[in-house]
């Protein structure tokens, strides 16, 4: 049986294990990017159509990377809204060089 996780905290941890190859981790960056270019588009621009392209754009990459690389279920299927925050969350540690010590303490041996 699946553990359930009552907190962000105690999710957290087992959100970046479910992210242990680099190259999953790359295409998820590759997502949340386009995901924020797009809203930064539609907010500078007002074509707030743009909005409807952000969640293919950042499942598409995320979900190649579960099914091809990672071979593991999306934990957005069980954790929909910690599953976003989190990988904003390992977005912006990893852009601002901080992500390698919460992989460490999550047990995600460095495998780049």
């Amino acid at each position: 049986m699946a553990r359930l996780y009552t907190s962000f905290a105690e999710f957290w941890p087992y959100y970046l294990r479910e992210h242990a190859r680099p190259r999953t981790r790359a295409l998820h960056y590759t997502g949340t990017t386009l995901v924020v270019l797009l809203a930064l588009t539609a907010l500078l621009s007002g074509n707030w159509l743009l909005l409807l392209a952000m969640p293919l754009a950042g499942y598409f990459f995320a979900w190649i990377a579960h099914f091809t690389v990672e071979k593991n279920r999306p934990a957005t299927f069980t954790y929909p809204l910690w599953s976003l925050g989190a990988d904003f969350k390992m977005w912006w540690l990893w852009l601002t060089g901080r992500l390698r010590p919460e992989l460490e303490r999550a047990g995600v041996a460095h495998k780049d």
